[in-house]
């Protein structure tokens, strides 16, 4: 794979950031783009000039981050004469600083948020989202965003998803997996890919005898997704659809001290303890867990397709992917949601702009990057290696295997989480100590 076409230099990746930061865009011709926006001129197009403000966190060097430049570009020609406003903030800085973003005089016209009952759900029940159900009826948005990828777009009066109202929109899929370092697994004579738990163990005491780290993964309790991703995959991989559904949803209760949730956690444990996924690893985030992988200092890396386009471009070794092998379900869900403020000024171009990120010219240049488009066509997408990744996340999709992310149904879960992976980790917690803290923190969250 490292002979995959590069998408972007490191020269026009700053160009850019720059371009996304002052939306100073030039204006594209419109051919071939069609979206279900009403034909009503705009205010701006009556000659009343317009700032539209957009607030999301995608890095513009991502998939998404292309097709939100394209977004922009096809917007700004549709209404002349308004101008887009595209901010950039981060991901912790929108899930902290959410309710006072949505609260102001002066808040965005459509916002970028993280999924969950734990935060988009917080925001619908507090009344901070404006309802979008009339608008995904009209302009097929339920159409094109379906089953597990619009779970997490509806809440009900609670902020519990599944049901309910629309409050976001999301404009992507995510799958996480395994990327590998070929030249690792074959300097440790892994001669083909593991297809199940004992198989993928087998594969890394390999590693461990060669001197080579398993798993690149981090632990920080800011951005140290690693270790979390993998805890919840162990619990995935033994888990029935029935059985997470109760977890995300709170359907029914969960008993954490049963299985998947013990049999996953001691696995994790017992990776931790064997060394598969390194040590001192409380420090570090998952961009330093990335970096260290394309360094060549680990066999693998698991994440999501969001580092497929940087991998693609920057990994100077021969490399591929897999998922879980033999596992009941396998992580994933809809990307993060566009949503538009209660409070927002023009809530008609801002059903406009979530239009324009679902249309064929958008969805399609995402897709043609590993960005995974909810409301694209796979068979346009012109690499091979790409093409087939987006297959394969379509594949999870209709089998209905997906098991979305462990932080979504309570609030404060992600920060939770996170600390205990970390004390997990520093071997300070173990497996059993994190499942009483995990059914005390869950039960209070779901019932309070």
């Amino acid at each position: 794979m490292k002979e995959r076409k590069k998408y972007m230099s490191a020269s026009s990746t700053r160009k850019l950031g720059a371009t996304l930061a002052t939306a100073s865009l030039g204006v594209a011709a419109l051919a071939g783009c069609s979206t279900n926006s009403p034909a009503a001129p705009t205010s701006a197009s009556a000659g009343e000039p317009t700032t539209f403000k957009v607030l999301q966190y995608e890095d513009p060097t991502t998939p998404q981050g292309q097709g939100w430049k394209r977004a922009v570009e096809i917007f700004e020609a549709k209404h002349p004469g308004v101008k887009v406003d595209f901010q950039q903030t981060s991901f912790d800085a929108m899930r902290q600083n959410a309710k006072i973003t949505l609260t102001g005089n002066d808040v965005p016209d459509v916002v970028e948020f993280n999924k969950g009952n734990a935060d988009g759900g917080q925001l619908a029940a507090q009344g901070l989202l404006q309802p979008l159900t009339d608008q995904a009826k009209q302009r097929g948005w339920d159409q094109k965003v379906t089953g597990a990828m619009a779970a997490f777009a509806q809440y009900d009066a609670d902020g519990k998803a599944g049901s309910g109202d629309w409050y976001g929109v999301p404009n992507i899929g995510e799958y996480v997996m395994f990327y590998y370092n070929k030249e690792l697994f074959k300097k440790a004579g892994i001669t083909a890919l593991p297809t199940n738990m004992a198989e993928l163990e087998a594969a890394m005491d390999k590693m461990m005898a060669a001197g080579i780290l398993p798993i690149s993964s981090s632990a920080n309790t800011s951005q140290g997704f690693n270790q979390m991703w993998i805890w919840y995959s162990l619990v995935s991989a033994g888990a029935t659809r029935d059985q997470i559904d109760d977890f995300m949803f709170v359907r029914n209760p969960v008993d954490f001290h049963a299985a998947p949730w013990s049999d996953g956690t001691r696995k994790f444990q017992d990776w931790i303890d064997k060394g598969y996924v390194g040590t001192k690893l409380g420090g570090l985030s998952f961009e330093q867990a990335t970096v260290n992988w394309l360094g060549g200092k680990a066999g693998m890396l698991m994440w999501n397709n969001g580092q497929f386009a940087r991998i693609s471009e920057e990994a100077k070794f021969d490399w591929g992917y897999f998922t879980f092998p033999g596992a009941n379900l396998s992580m994933g869900s809809s990307g993060h949601l566009w949503g538009v403020p209660a409070k927002a000024k023009n809530k008609d171009l801002a059903y406009d702009w979530i239009d324009i990120t679902l249309s064929p010219e958008v969805q399609d240049l995402i897709g043609q990057q590993g960005g995974l488009p909810l409301a694209g066509d796979a068979s346009k997408i012109t690499d091979t290696t790409t093409r087939e990744f987006t297959e394969r996340f379509n594949e999870l999709l209709k089998a209905n295997t997906l098991s979305f992310y462990p932080d979504y149904p309570v609030p404060g879960f992600l920060d939770f989480i996170q600390t205990h992976m970390q004390s997990m980790s520093n071997r300070n917690e173990t497996a059993d100590q994190y499942l009483d803290a995990l059914q005390k923190f869950y039960d209070s969250g779901t019932k309070g």
